[in-house]
């Protein structure tokens, strides 16, 4: 049996380390879309959405048919192989010279990104059901330590690289991005140990890893399947902050990259203060139900100040009153896992990443939609967070959908 303390370790700093490499990114990409669109803000939020979206397509489409090569072949091999292309995919697009090249750099990325569904199996195998909403949250956390440190880090080595080598230095942090993540995979191959039993691994079908059927599948599971509807509405809502953050904070207040990067910075360090320490204890003190349900209620609350804001300084209030908010998606999450047997694990937490891609596939190309309207010359007053206000009622949407579900099945 694996040894599930040392397993839970390798697993969070792999995701840490591969987050960290999507955070370097960040603060400079919206920016880098914008300049290959010729500098109009509306235009370049619009084709930012679309890249955006193109990747959690991939990722819609490949989370169930690595889950399930997973439950078949193993969390490690998956999770090995998914790295090292990620690793490669890097430097395709620190090398694009076009849009077109962004689009096929981000579809790699969709791809190999898809692994998510892995790791949160590698999870499921090694935790006691009793503790897998606790464990789940450290996903979260691995995100807030890469977002800790990527984001900043990226801001600082974008300028680093303009003042250094021009235009194109603002590139940089994609290099480093792909060093960082082929050192991840040296140390998966070294260091990580495999979860899945071989009594639990079940053959590979065309079946189970249809996008689509693993959607429908989760209808076995009545809690899974309302639950699964509320997955699908917070995490669409969601998506208001990667698609407009930086384009976001750019238009309020001018920020340039490093103090996008700082922004983050703070974002993940909060997310690991509450995902990584906090929740481990709140949702086992509050039980998983009512924890979903309070941080539903303060995300709601939070999109709305968001979009209320009218100086820098509030934003850093609003991220960390808001931070608590991150213990609702880990208590689904938990209570979805609960739902089924350990031999279906990597299947059903590749659905719940595919509901998470098509959000990420609709999510940003909304939401940039509905920035580059409300900041046009179309409207007669600009709204930067109509956006935000947008979200903030998806939330009220999916909170409703949640008290349904729980009044739908009772809980142990």
């Amino acid at each position: 049996m694996v040894s599930r303390k040392p397993a839970i370790v390798f697993i969070f700093i792999t995701l840490v380390l591969d987050i960290l490499g999507i955070g370097l990114i960040v603060p400079i990409f919206p920016k880098l879309v914008d300049q290959l669109r010729g500098g109009d803000p509306a235009s370049g939020a619009f084709a930012y959405g679309w890249i955006l979206g193109a990747y959690a397509l991939m990722q819609f489409i490949f989370s169930p048919i690595l889950g399930a090569l997973s439950d078949k072949y193993g969390r490690r091999k998956v999770i090995l192989l998914s790295l090292f292309g990620a690793g490669l995919d890097y430097f395709l697009i620190a090398w694009a010279p076009t849009l077109i090249w962004f689009f096929i750099g981000r579809i790699i990325s969709g791809i190999t990104g898809a692994n998510i569904s892995a790791a949160s199996a590698y999870i499921a195998d090694v935790s006691p059901p009793e503790r897998r909403a606790a464990n789940f949250g450290l996903i979260g956390a691995a995100f807030g330590f890469g977002f800790a440190f990527g984001p900043a880090l990226g801001g600082y080595l974008a300028e680093f690289g303009v003042n250094h080598f021009g235009e194109n230095g603002i590139r940089l942090p994609f290099v480093v991005a792909g060093c960082l993540t082929l050192v991840n995979w040296l140390y998966g191959f070294f260091v990580l140990p495999e979860s899945l039993k071989e009594e639990n691994r079940r053959e590979f079908s065309l079946k189970n890893s249809n996008p689509f059927n693993s959607l429908i599948n989760l209808k076995r599971y009545p809690l899974v399947l309302g639950l699964a509807s509320t997955y699908l509405i917070l995490g669409l809502g969601h998506q208001v902050f990667p698609a407009i953050w930086v384009l976001f904070t750019d238009f309020k207040f001018g920020w340039n990259s490093r103090e996008v990067g700082n922004s983050l910075a703070f974002v993940g360090i909060m997310a690991v203060v509450v995902q990584g320490g906090l929740a481990r204890r709140l949702i086992p003190f509050l039980g998983e139900r009512k924890a979903a349900i309070i941080g539903t209620l303060i995300n709601i609350s939070g999109y709305v100040a968001y979009g209320l804001v009218t100086a820098p300084w509030m934003i850093y209030v609003v991220i960390f009153c808001g931070a608590i908010g991150g213990i609702a998606t880990p208590a689904i999450q938990g209570l979805v896992s609960r739902a089924v047997g350990d031999d279906e694990q990597g299947g059903v937490q590749g659905s719940l990443s595919s509901l998470q891609s098509v959000a990420g596939f609709v999510g940003p190309i909304l939401m940039t939609s509905i920035y580059g309207f409300f900041i046009s010359e179309k409207v007669p007053n600009q709204i930067p967070g109509a956006a935000f206000f947008f979200a903030a009622g998806l939330a009220v949407i999916g909170f409703f959908l949640m008290l349904a579900s729980f009044r739908k099945v009772p809980l142990d």
